[in-house]
């Protein structure tokens, strides 16, 4: 069927991964669209909204289970226009069921965080063990080449589970979470169309990605109360599990695997580049653990020490503060893109420290405009 549906693209000169790739992503903004206002009326009947405690930075009610849309349109048209990735990752469609199931449950109910926990490292041994998604090395980080089997697997799992709940901790203000996911989406997906034919499936992967978020954005940035949506625990889990996926499969791209599909292109940085992408919820959460530390807090409580809160201090909207920091995170992936060939270690360093920079600017202001005052 494929074969025939090929042939008649390119008997009409249209190629099929361009007629995937804009097709899957207007699919998936018009699914989220369109199954975004039923959600909220389902939500608003049944009183199934978001509270404001003491992390938000909301005052009212908002419905919080947009990330049902966003998995909707994820599910249909991922597997519809880059099945192939289905077929290599066997356990792909499986953990993303079981993430909306918990997040779902999460968003409604509240669990505890140690069941949370535990179904994401259950999702990421499929992932890892079932599906052989690893991070097999580290190209010369602290001086660590390959890893065994058994490194690469914990090492990946806890990948896994620190970013699934990184872009977790960045969903605190409007269009922050969206807006990085499809920076990140884009950056991965133009990487891989770069590399070559073989990772076509995941530039399409990325541009789906990017079409549901869209979608999803358009409600969770509007001016007007009734139509306000958050994507919840649902939206930020799925997103922050597909966007590890898709960055340890960038750095997968450049292991020698002996096949002739895999690019020859060897990128010795690949890690330091991925850190680079994924810099917002790696520093945000690493600071906001540090902080906790000292204050001899436990890791898990809530407060207001992201990057994003500091920015609502000094007084800006939600779409000036997601602005800034995404705009600033795009430099310092861009310092990585044009440094991308020196030694790995040099590298990486250069990229948290522009991290914790704009994670720390925000920070110097208000605390000189105390000393000012």
């Amino acid at each position: 069927m494929n074969e025939i549906v090929k042939g008649g693209l390119e008997s009409l000169g249209i190629s099929l991964f361009y007629a995937k790739l804009v097709l899957g992503m207007v699919f998936s903004f018009a699914l989220t669209f369109f199954s975004i206002p039923t959600i909220v009326k389902i939500s608003r009947r049944k009183n199934l909204m978001d509270e404001p405690g003491i992390r938000s930075s909301h005052l009212r009610k908002i419905p919080n289970l947009g990330g049902i849309a966003i998995f909707y349109s994820l599910a249909v048209c991922a597997s519809i226009f880059a099945f192939e990735l289905f077929e290599l990752y066997k356990f792909l469609f499986a953990s993303l069921v079981i993430l909306l199931y918990i997040g779902v449950m999460d968003d409604i109910v509240v669990m505890r965080a140690y069941k949370k926990l535990l179904v994401q490292i259950i999702v990421t041994a499929l992932m890892v063990l079932g599906s052989d998604v690893r991070i097999r090395s580290f190209f010369g980080v602290l001086g660590i080449y390959e890893l065994s089997y058994t490194v690469s697997v914990i090492f990946s799992m806890f990948t896994f589970i620190v970013l699934i709940n990184s872009f977790n901790l960045i969903d605190g203000i409007d269009g922050l979470s969206g807006g990085y996911s499809i920076i990140c989406s884009a950056l991965f997906g133009i990487s891989y169309f770069r590399l070559g034919e073989f990772n076509y499936p995941l530039v399409v992967l990325s541009a789906v990605i990017i079409g549901s978020v869209i979608g999803f954005l358009y409600y969770n940035l509007s001016p007007y109360r009734t139509n306000k949506v958050f994507m919840g625990d649902t939206g930020s889990m799925i997103l922050g599990f597909l966007l590890a996926f898709t960055a340890i499969c960038f750095i997968d791209i450049f292991i020698d695997k002996q096949l002739p599909d895999v690019p020859r292109y060897f990128l010795q940085t690949a890690p330091a580049v991925t850190v680079a992408i994924l810099i917002l919820p790696i520093v945000d959460t690493l600071n906001v653990v540090i902080i906790r530390l000292l204050n001899r807090q436990s890791i898990f409580a809530a407060d207001k020490n992201h990057i994003h809160h500091s920015l609502l201090e000094l007084g800006l909207t939600h779409r000036r503060s997601s602005a800034y920091i995404m705009v600033y995170y795009l430099f310092v992936v861009m310092v990585a893109y044009f440094y991308r060939h020196i030694n790995v270690n040099y590298l990486l360093v250069l990229v948290l420290t522009l991290g914790f920079i704009g994670a720390y600017i925000p920070r110097l202001i208000l605390y000189l405009r105390k000393e000012t005052n």
